[in-house]
Formats: structure tokens, sequence, C-alpha cells
């Protein structure tokens, strides 16, 4: 059976079970405790939690997930993967464990006739989380399996949260034995080879804190309602009902195997350290296409840096197959043609997605030339020194710069006869993932209370939302906090959260700004400082009470500040024609990476694997107010997110989408789905002036803009500037590019000949200084302190000079420049001092402390640096002693 055939079986089964189809959420979604969408439940959580209340008692769903936690295992083992499909069936609040199983088991036990995956219910084991004893008597009651075919496991195993705050619950999970071939006899408890899991039912219940219940940690409540998530592992039932080993030979990803094979010329299944290699490159070319087409760049940081380890390793598996030219896009194309009958997304946006992995393999090819080459300078170091063992931090070195996997490094020294010291690059590794780790959790935000939000919604329903229409409203408070608690009034001078009936402004969301304004009522007056949306559908306006008391019930007329509403407005206004004329100038490959709309002034981000030119912004900004003068009529309709796609509306990557979606038209120009606030005619914008464009990270460039009178007043501020220095310079402005170019390089050259001068005034010095030497043991050591401004360049130059004065001697030069509270150094040693063993790399370390620093080079010259110049003497009189122990 093949792989869409097994999504298409399960949907159509739990859609005439009365459950509601609900397509995949994109891999990225705004959710701070999580990197990817892990898990099938994810975009249903604000349902779990009671956040909204969900649009259907039932949902079903195949979503695309992405775990890392065990990229380095992926391949050496046939059970780990990165991308997965998981699929579910949901209640929320419905049915619970009785309904859950029974589904489940007449699901996969039913025929392929009637529907079902025909699995034979006599290999079929579940296991129960060891203090429900309720799910154990039901599986006997509904499925008629045997309690020897039923066992109790502990918290770690059948216990399931999402490794973040948030649902969880004890879980039951079903698993097929496949055979006495591929294990032992016992159950899931003693073999989880031979017995596959390949369903989960987990009974949601609870809300878990910081530490998980599989670690021992009490929930912190129970969940408003009991709800059923499910997850069904697509790829482990794959390989089952298709007859092979894993999920490496289905037909999803053995196709890439088998490209594979065509590049290498090897065989999968001929040698197991090829076959890692050929896992490794099918698993992380789907992970890689599914998540560019989500959205995610290459870069260095979080979700961009996942995305190149992976890109990186799948180069790296190819070259150690002996293929040394770039694949990625063919690999690419193979998982398009695989995967797009369940994601025609795919198929519709690869152009861009083949832009950005050439792009990335093009760049790391380059890195690993450069890596190879620290490589060969680390092996021939370390083999000169007698050694046979390349250091730790070499090789870290070269993971955390270069990108080379630790067994690219380990295979590339056996090739040098060397072995690496892999305990000391698994200690720099532990040390960077607890930074890591550290950082994650910082940003991590765990959910607070949010319980006192939820029953204000549950109470009194979704916001009422006028801004579309009206700037002013007669609301009433509904809901009043103080310091995060609930309060019955608030007096002159208090700042506190409010919740009104109906409101006119916008909350902080899709790039805009949230509104300000004022609160107006019998006797008191408030400032409106901010409004967000706590929990989806509640408007919570955080104020100051500037006059009187407001408490619950109290009626005010609610204005929005609409001069500041209106420049937010032709701001977001101004990003969409942006966007529009962005995608116009590089394609569907140029994608929203983010924006930024306030008041007179947007921020647009977007994805594009190549460099961006100046040319074409300023073609992108002729276009835009070349457009304005059309004074299109911008037009707002609700329609269903399919139908606004079918007209070519842009959706954003990352962005979670309903059945019913706002589109947002400026004439035949710009189509977006778009919740935002706008101009009425796109006249309204006046002037839209770019001022800054820059890289903020591998593959997304980042243009800000001003709009309006704001870029008005930009404009003549610039030709104010411009008309000063044609003053100053006494040239026509048109002519000050030339002039001041003029001026900069004559500036240059007279830098140039300073420091020319200054150079040969140290230099002068060399033959006194050379003078001074000193014999310690036999050697003539130069070490001492330079007066004056002497810059590190200078340094060097005049050590090498006394370091030749010194002749066939065996000689040691060591020169220390004080710089406020800096200073440099600078280590020389003839060739009869090497020859003696007195390498200048390795003198640094007997004196770089005692000036607070550090440094390192090459036998014959070293330099470096410290924060500390009064050491200077005690540095010297170390390096004397260093020398003479020699």
């Amino acid at each position: 059976m093949e792989t869409h055939e097994i999504n298409k079986r399960f949907i159509s089964y739990f859609e005439r079970s009365g459950h509601t189809p609900v397509p995949s959420a994109s891999l990225i979604l705004d959710d701070p405790t999580l990197l990817f969408v892990n898990a099938g439940m994810v975009q249903f959580k604000p349902y779990f939690l009671g956040e909204v209340p969900p649009p259907y008692p039932r949902a079903t769903s195949i979503q695309k997930c992405v775990r890392t936690g065990d990229i380095d295992e992926v391949g050496k083992t046939t059970r780990h993967n990165t991308f997965f499909q998981m699929a579910g069936n949901f209640s929320f609040g419905d049915y619970f464990k009785e309904g859950a199983i029974s589904r489940a088991w007449e699901l996969i036990t039913s025929s392929a006739d009637e529907g079902g995956f025909g699995f034979d219910p006599e290999r079929i084991w579940a296991t129960v989380y060891e203090h429900d004893a309720e799910t154990a008597g039901l599986w006997r009651k509904v499925t008629g399996i045997p309690s020897e075919r039923i066992q109790y496991r502990g918290a770690e195993d059948n216990y399931w949260d999402m490794g973040v705050p948030g649902p969880g619950g004890p879980c039951s999970e079903i698993y097929y034995d496949r055979g006495p071939e591929f294990g032992r006899d016992g159950g899931p408890a003693v073999d989880e080879d031979r017995y596959l899991e390949i369903w989960n039912l987990v009974f949601m219940q609870d809300i878990r804190g910081e530490v998980s219940p599989k670690k021992g940690a009490p929930v912190l409540g129970e969940l408003p309602k009991k709800n059923i998530d499910t997850g069904m592992g697509v790829e482990r039932v794959a390989y089952l009902l298709q007859g092979v080993d894993n999920v490496y030979e289905t037909d999803l990803v053995r196709p890439v195997i088998a490209r594979a094979e065509e590049f290498s010329g090897r065989r999968y299944g001929a040698d197991h350290v090829d076959d890692v290699r050929f896992r490794v490159i099918a698993d992380h070319a789907r992970s890689g296409v599914m998540l560019i087409g989500d959205g995610v760049t290459p870069g260095n940081e979080a979700r961009g840096y996942v995305l190149r380890r992976l890109l990186r390793r799948i180069v790296r598996s190819v070259r150690l197959l002996g293929v040394h030219e770039p694949v990625l896009t063919e690999f690419a194309a193979v998982v398009r043609d695989a995967m797009a009958p369940s994601y025609p997304e795919i198929a519709r946006d690869f152009d861009r997605i083949s832009e950005v992995m050439r792009v990335e393999e093009e760049a790391f090819l380059t890195t690993l030339t450069s890596g190879v080459r620290i490589f060969d300078l680390a092996a021939e170091e370390t083999k000169r020194s007698g050694g046979d063992i390349l250091a730790g931090d070499k090789a870290f070195q070269l993971h955390d710069t270069y990108g080379f996997p630790i067994d690219l490094t380990l295979e590339m020294a056996e090739e040098q006869g060397l072995s690496v010291d892999e305990d000391g690059f698994r200690t720099l590794m532990e040390e960077q993932r607890q930074r890591a780790k550290a950082d994650a959790a910082s940003r991590k935000q765990g959910r607070g209370d949010l319980s006192v939000y939820r029953e204000m919604l549950e109470r009194h329903g979704e916001t009422d939302f006028l801004g579309y229409t009206d700037l002013q409203s007669t609301s009433k408070v509904i809901g009043l906090l103080v310091d995060g608690a609930p309060a019955r009034s608030a007096g002159a001078g208090t700042k506190a959260e409010l919740v009104l009936d109906r409101t006119p402004f916008y909350a902080e969301s899709g790039g805009q700004v949230a509104d300000t304004g004022i609160l107006v009522g019998s006797g008191v007056e408030l400032k409106v400082l901010d409004v967000q949306k706590v929990v989806p559908g509640l408007f919570v306006h955080r104020v100051e009470v500037l006059a009187g008391e407001v408490g619950i019930d109290t009626e005010v007329t609610a204005s929005v500040d609409g001069t500041r509403r209106a420049a937010i407005a032709r701001s977001h206004s101004a990003t969409h024609l942006v966007h529009a004329a962005v995608r116009g100038a590089y394609g569907r490959r140029a994608a929203q990476a983010g924006s930024l709309n306030s008041p007179g002034r947007m921020r647009f981000d977007f994805t594009t694997p190549g460099s961006v030119s100046a040319g074409v912004l300023t073609e992108v900004e002729e276009e835009v107010n070349d457009y304005l003068q059309t004074d299109a009529e911008v037009q707002t309709y609700v329609t269903t997110k399919d139908k606004a796609l079918e007209l070519g509306a842009v959706a954003l990557f990352g962005e979670k989408y309903g059945n019913d979606v706002r589109v947002v038209d400026m004439g035949e120009y710009s189509r977006e789905l778009c919740g935002g606030t706008h101009v009425g005619r796109i006249g309204e914008l006046g002037l839209v002036k770019l001022v800054s464009d820059a890289s903020i990270g591998s593959g997304v460039h980042r243009v800000e803009a001003l709009v309006g009178t704001d870029a008005l007043r930009h404009v003549r501020k610039e030709q104010l500037l411009v008309s000063q220095l044609a003053g100053t310079f006494k040239v026509p402005a048109d002519q000050l590019p030339a002039r001041i170019e003029d001026v900069l390089t004559r500036l240059r050259n007279a830098e140039k000949e300073i420091d020319q001068l200054r150079t040969q005034q140290v230099l002068g010095s060399a033959g006194s200084l050379a003078d001074k030497a000193a014999d310690v043991g036999g050697v003539a050591l130069v070490a001492e302190r330079l007066e004056g401004d002497v810059d590190a360049g200078a340094v060097r130059a005049l050590a090498t000079e006394v370091r030749n004065r010194l002749g066939s001697r065996p000689g040691v030069v060591a020169l220390f420049a004080p710089q406020g509270e800096k200073v440099s150094f600078v280590v020389a040693t003839t060739a009869a001092a090497r020859d003696k063993g007195l390498a200048a790399g390795k003198l640094v370390p007997a004196f770089a402390p005692a000036v607070g620093g550090r440094g390192g080079g090459k036998p014959d010259m070293a330099q470096g640096g410290g924060s500390d110049p009064s050491g200077i003497d005690r540095a010297i009189a170390a390096l004397r002693d260093a020398v003479a122990r020699e």
C-alpha cells in the first residue's frame, strides 16, 4: 500500500466518523516553545488549552513534523528520522478513551477491501500507563486483546507531552509484532525493534509545567475538558504494509537512495558504512525540502542552523560516497516528485526551494575546501611535533567554523594515520550545547496563568472588533486586571489591563503595531498604551488611568488616535506593495520573512538565495511610486482560503490560516491574505522612500522605508545635507561624489605616508635593540617594552628586523607595545634558536598570562595581546626563565 494511499485511507475513515479534515500546519508556527512543529496536535494547542473554542468537536489531519534531537543517530539506525508524517484524530471534549481505542482498532484491523490497513489482530500489542487500569480494561472489552498482550509501563514511556510547558496526559501505545526473526519474545517492554510502535493514543487531560511528569514532577492542573490526541507514524505503517525492513526502503524515501546510487556507482545494502550515508542523504533531503518549502533559510542560528546542518550532512555523505559535484538540487527534485501528491506546494515553490539548496551547497563546497586546508595544516603540525592525535580543539574548530561533522574529521584523520581527541572534542561540544540550551531557555516563554483570560473568553465570547470601519465606539468594561490579578476597580495613576465588549483598537499582530488612544467615561479618563491578543480572540487593552476610577461595567467611549492609525495603515499598505515589487524582481523565491508596520515607517524582510543589488532595490522603489500614481482602490473581502489561493493571493510562510480568510487587493498589483488595516486608495501613501537595506542572515534581506509625510521629511533632510556639503566643498551638488572621492583618496594617501614614516622611525631603533641582546644560556634574548604609539604591524616589522640583525646566533626577540589598557606583543626566533627547540608559538604560553592575554603562531614568529600592560616586566622575566630552561 503506497504512502499516499495510507494517508488517504486515514483521513477518509475519520471523516466518515464525523471528524473535520484539517490540512497540515506549517512546520514553523508562532510558538516560542518550539523550534519546529514536532507533533500532530501542535496546531490544536489553543483548543486543548481552552484558549479559544474549537470550531469542530472532532478533527483529523496528516501533519508534517520535524524532530531534530537525534540528528546524529539518523542513518545509524533504521528508526530515527528528522522529517516524518503524523496521522492523527482529535477530540475536543467529545469522545475519550473508549472512542479512541475502538476507532484505532477498527482502522488498523479492518481489511484493505473495507478501507482499513489489514493488520493481523493476533499480532497487535498495547501498552498503558502504569496507573491506568481503566485503559487496560477498555482494551480487553473493546478489542478482545488478551491481558498478556497488554503491558503496563512507567511515565517515561507512557506519559506524553511535547517536552515544553503545555498540555499532556497518560497514553496508550499500539505495537505490531514483526515476528521472531526480528528479536526476542516478551512484547514491547522487552524489544521495541521486533515490536514496533505504530500509534500512540494520548488521553489529554493535564497541564504540565517546566518539568515534565515523565520526570516525576506533578501536573499544574487539569485541562478545561478531557481530549483525545493520537499520532500514527505514517512512515512506520508504510514500511510494514509495503513489506520492507525500514522507512528508508518505502516508496517515498527509497527513490532518493536510488538517485544517490546512480551518482556514486555504489549500491545500498552492500556495505553498512555506505548504507548509513545513503540513509542520511534520503532523510535529510526530505527534511531540507520541507523546511525550505515552509520558509526556513540556512543560517547560523535556531531554525536556519538546523537546516544548514542537515544540508551540509548531505553534502558530506555524498562526498564520502565518492561524489564531488553539486547534487542537492537533484535530490530535491526526487523529493518533490515523491511528496508533491500530498504537498502540492512543494511543486509550486520548487524553483525557490531548489535555488536555496543550490546556493547553500555552493557556499559549503567552498567552505569545505577551506576546511580541508585547515585540517591538512593541523595534521601536518601534529605530525611535525611527533604526535599522532589531532587535538580536540582543532576538531571542534572544524565542526564549529567549517561545519565538519566529527565523523568526517575522523575519516580524514585516519587517512593521515592519526586519531582524534574525541573526548576533548565532545567536551567542547557539550559546553557549546549547554550555552545554546541556556540561551534557548532564556528565550523560551512558558505559558503563564492565562486562566483568567480564558474565563473571560468563555463568559463573554470573543471581542467584537470594529476597527476596520470605525475609530470610535461606545464600549463596556467586562474585564479588569491590576498587576495581573482580577480587580473590581482601578483609580487615577494606576496601570491596568482592560477587556471591552467591543473595540475599535487594533491589537498588535501580523507585523502591525497596536493602536493607541483614549477611553473616556463618566468622570473617568484612560490612556490606551497597548493592545494585545493575550489569548486568541480576546483584545486586552493596557491602559493608564488618568482621572477618576474605572470598574467592571463602566461604559466608555473608545477613541483611536486617528492620525497615528492612518500613518500605520500607510506603512502596512506600503509593505504589501514592496512585497509585490520584490516578488516581481525575484519571483516566487522571494518570500516574506517578517515585517514591522509602525507610524510612517515599515520594515520588510524577505528570503532570496542570492545577493540583492542596489539597482534592483532602486527599481523596486521606482515601481512602487509609479504605481501609487494610479490611485488604485484597496479592497478587502472574506472568502475561503482555497478560493483566495485560486485568485492568486499570497499566503505568508508560517502563518496559520483558518478556512475563511481576509484578502486585501490593491488593484491587480498586490493580493495578500491579511488581517491588518489599510488605506482606502493607494494614492494616500503619497511617497515610499527606501532608506536602508542589509543582509540580516544567510538568504534573508531587510529593507526599511519611510511612507507619506515621514518620507517627505527624509527627502527634505537629505536635500539640505547635500546642499550643505556642496557649500562646504564649493562644488555643484552633482559634482559632490567626485569631489568627496578625491578628498578621501588624498587622505588615504596621507595616512599611508604617515604610517610609513612611523614604521621607518620604529625600525630605526632595530640596531640599538639588537645591541641590547642579553646572553641567556647561549641564546641572545631581546625582550623590551616599546614606548610611544606603535601599532601591531610596526611591532611585527621591528621584531623581524631585530631578528635579522642577530644573524646566525640562536636568538629570541620579544617586543611589547602598551596601548592604553591593552598590550600587544610579538615573539620572533632565529633559525639557530629553533634548532635548539625554541619555537615562538610555544614560548607565548610561558609569559602571556602575566599580561592577562594569550596568543600563538608558528615556530618562527608568534603574536598576541593582553589586557594588563602593568605585567610587561613580569612577562619579560617569565620569558627569560623559559629561554633559560631550554
